[in-house]
């Protein structure tokens, strides 16, 4: 009687038992499961490489851009030492265009991004000693800014996980950080890792004040994230950073589940473009991006100047948006 009773329950509930099947759900992926209705972020890529689809120089003034957005049909990006203006210019690297934030002090300035109605800068760079108690990120009102006014409000932070201050060696540190996504509701932190190459995520919340940043999740990346972008609506998140040995990279996350951001596919793309300090990531679209790089020298070997590059991310990602959409 009871295998009766189990045979009945399978055959009632075989389309709940079908809906439930887990897997790799990214047509890109090697072990792509056609039958996998929900997403457990289990997928594989094949190792791949972009070439930007152009590489301009820009302007001295900001030799050391060290983040980027897209906002009001223009790009945004500023320096990140001493240096208390945002600068503006289009896509093709001209018409660069200053705004004063006189009224605030830089002292690391390492990412840039948005919601609505306001710009986030994070003031937070701790490469040098690693042991700053004065991390904070500046909340710029987009109205005001555009009018040439400036409406500012500071949100302070430390992190959760960091327990030592003690100075450390430049460069060696895991609580550097360049990387602000925002959401409707919360700012998320990548750090930098020197030392274990990965990267923690880190959430706050969006109101001026005091607050401890929450540690959430940690990510293999190999590498030191420099930058990234979020669209919300899509679950896309685009990041950037190099190694090292300056090999810069990109790094999808997308698909994912709310805000838990490891939790879908993950796919890390080679850039085509030795010894490039990659700072800054923008997007309009979410498939075609610009990127920045810092000035660089390393002479009599290396000399990289400023730069603004373009990529299309169209190939790995096309078929996961159409897929959204419908």
């Amino acid at each position: 009687m009871k295998l009766f009773w189990a045979l009945l329950f399978l055959i009632f509930n075989s389309d709940f038992v079908a809906a439930q099947i887990v897997g790799c759900t990214d047509v890109e992926a090697k072990n792509y499961n056609p039958n996998a209705i929900i997403n457990d972020g289990s997928c594989r890529y094949r190792r791949t490489k972009v070439k930007p689809l152009f590489s301009i120089p820009i302007s001295d003034t900001i030799h050391e851009t060290s983040g980027l957005l897209f906002w009001n049909e223009k790009l945004w990006t500023m320096n990140d030492d001493r240096d208390r203006n945002l600068y503006s210019l289009d896509t093709t690297g001209i018409n660069l265009r200053k705004f004063s934030l006189a009224k605030v002090i830089n002292k690391d300035w390492e990412a840039i991004s948005q919601d609505s109605s306001h710009l986030y800068i994070g003031d937070f760079g701790n490469n040098v000693s690693g042991n700053r108690r004065d991390l904070h990120i500046l909340k710029i009102e987009k109205k005001a800014l555009l009018e040439n006014r400036t409406v500012i409000d500071t949100i302070a932070f430390s992190f959760e996980k960091q327990n030592n201050f003690t100075s450390q060696k430049a460069n060696t540190t895991n609580f550097d950080c360049e990387t602000i996504l925002v959401t409707k509701d919360s700012l998320y932190l990548l750090t930098k890792e020197w030392s274990s190459k990965k990267t923690r995520l880190y959430v706050l919340p969006k109101v001026t004040g005091m607050h401890q940043a929450r540690y959430k999740a940690t990510l293999e990346v190999n590498g030191l994230v420099t930058g990234g972008v979020i669209l919300e609506d899509k679950r896309i998140i685009a990041l950037c950073g190099y190694s090292k040995k300056l090999k810069p990279f990109l790094y999808l996350l997308y698909d994912y589940d709310e805000n838990d951001f490891f939790s879908g596919n993950k796919r890390k793309i080679k850039l085509a473009l030795p010894f490039f300090q990659i700072e800054g990531i923008a997007t309009k679209d979410g498939l075609n991006y610009f990127l920045t790089n810092e000035s660089f020298q390393r002479k009599p070997f290396i000399s990289v100047n400023q730069q603004l590059h373009s990529v299309n991310l169209g190939i790995y990602l096309k078929s996961y948006v159409s897929k959204s959409i419908n």
